[in-house]
């Protein structure tokens, strides 16, 4: 009786959590399609000014001589072009001269965003590379940049990275790439390329959250057979293999390389999807493996924190300690999608019956969240072995700032305060993102302090 108990309250859980998150994504895509219409009204019916203003260029000059901020989105994000003049940063790319937001694959490995990401910068077909492309059933070669956004980059001209949840990752695996000299014809790229990477509750150690949402404890890798991913990956398949165009162009989880549309595999293929047997769920090669602390294990094994390069990172929580009890620290405070999740990773426990994800875990160590990542995953890279570290208490405490130094600051906010509602944070959202691009102007650098634009020298 208990048990059936039990497994009629799961069923609940999942119908509430599928409800949630539909009607979320239903949300942002509908507030997306209104704020297009909106602007093409205001257009339509705006009277054309025939008066000219005429702008001195100095300012763009001296901005286009500045290294670019990139901003890398998370799992389900988009970026500049995607979802209209919707911004998942919340228009904080608006906040400097030189921002870059690149659309990467939404629901796509780290391995292949981190692939994608250096050909939207430097141009050029996206290479997955052909073992990876054979070991994981898809094209070697993927979208084509005409133009690269900054086809300049290399040592002399390095770039900052800011990512937001697995972007964080993203970014750090794909300098891994550039020291190993892994882009076919680009054997003289290095870890310098890299002038900074921020983190903004970054997926450095894995999530909990995965397991709750039906990644099996036991491997990191398989899903459960009845939970909210099967749904997620079912919708995923089908949106695909249905291959609307203009839809697609709207919001893309970014599986094209898979060729799962019906032109290419046909009713069969889909079956075949479906079942498990074909496709990027069947082979692992997409972003949840990647977010499990066995996945983030296997890819940190390859990662390394570079001397050259400033690392900083702000880890968010929505928890708190009631009589030695974790729970969540505020009930209006927290995202409607993210309360419940705040809950559940407070409590979870992995499986006893169940190895360990490594040597020490400790159920504790993993209950302060945000309600997609655990705190202690967002700090710093700390499995398989800690990278250098340093808290910080106030920013000013630790300037100047060191390079191969992960310095890491912990805030109060669920996973999304930060990104696609803008009013949600408040104060706090200048806060952060000033502080961002501050330090990426003014406190990191190499050789000497970049010429701020409309900065006079006498």
């Amino acid at each position: 009786m208990m048990r059936l108990w039990i497994s009629y309250l799961q069923l609940v859980e999942l119908i509430v959590s599928s409800l949630v998150h539909l009607l979320y994504g239903f949300y942002i895509f509908s507030s997306a399609v209104a704020g297009d219409l909106s602007q093409a009204l205001n257009e339509y019916f705006r009277k054309p000014n025939g008066n000219v203003e005429v702008k001195d260029g100095t300012s763009k000059t001296n901005a286009q001589d500045l290294p670019p901020i990139v901003l890398v989105h998370g799992i389900f994000g988009f970026g500049k072009g995607r979802l209209g003049a919707l911004s998942y940063f919340a228009g904080a790319e608006k906040k400097d001269e030189r921002v870059l937001v690149p659309d990467l694959g939404s629901l796509t490995s780290v391995y292949d965003r981190a692939r994608e990401l250096f050909y939207y910068l430097k141009g050029g077909q996206v290479d997955y590379g052909e073992e990876h492309s054979t070991a994981c059933g898809h094209s070697q070669f993927g979208r084509i940049y005409e133009q690269g956004h900054y086809p300049e980059w290399d040592e002399d001209h390095p770039i900052h990275f800011v990512g937001h949840s697995a972007g964080a990752q993203v970014v750090r695996v794909l300098q891994q790439m550039l020291a190993d000299k892994a882009f076919k014809g680009y054997e003289n790229s290095s870890e310098n390329w890299v002038l900074s990477i921020t983190s903004l509750s970054g997926a450095f150690n894995g999530t909990t959250r995965t397991y709750t949402d039906g990644m099996q404890p036991e491997d990191g890798k398989t899903l459960k057979p009845i939970c909210l991913l099967q749904l997620c990956r079912i919708g995923v398949i089908i949106y695909d293999w249905f291959d609307i165009s203009w839809l697609k162009n709207y919001y893309n989880f970014g599986f094209d390389h898979f060729n799962m549309s019906w032109r290419k595999m046909g009713i069969w293929g889909l079956v075949d999807c479906l079942l498990g047997n074909a496709g990027p769920f069947a082979s692992g090669d997409w972003i949840l493996p990647d977010l499990t602390i066995q996945g983030s294990i296997r890819l940190n094994y390859h990662l390394q924190t570079f001397p050259n390069t400033y690392y900083f990172s702000y880890a968010t929580k929505r928890t708190t300690k009631i009589m030695g009890v974790t729970v969540p620290s505020s009930i209006l405070g927290i995202h409607p999608m993210l309360f419940i999740r705040v809950l559940q990773m407070s409590q979870w426990c992995f499986p006893p019956d169940v190895p360990p994800p490594y040597k020490g875990y400790r159920d504790e160590d993993w209950q302060d969240n945000d309600g997609a990542l655990n705190t202690i995953s967002m700090t710093h890279p700390l499995l398989p072995i800690e990278h250098p570290n340093c808290l910080v208490e106030k920013e000013s405490d630790c300037k100047p700032l060191q390079p191969g130094i992960w310095y890491y600051k912990y805030v109060e906010g669920d996973h999304i305060l930060f990104i696609i509602n803008r009013e949600r944070a408040g104060v706090q959202f200048d806060l952060i993102y000033d502080s961002i691009f501050q330090r990426c102007r003014k406190h990191v650098f190499r050789k000497k302090p970049p010429t701020m634009p409309n900065e006079i020298h006498h």
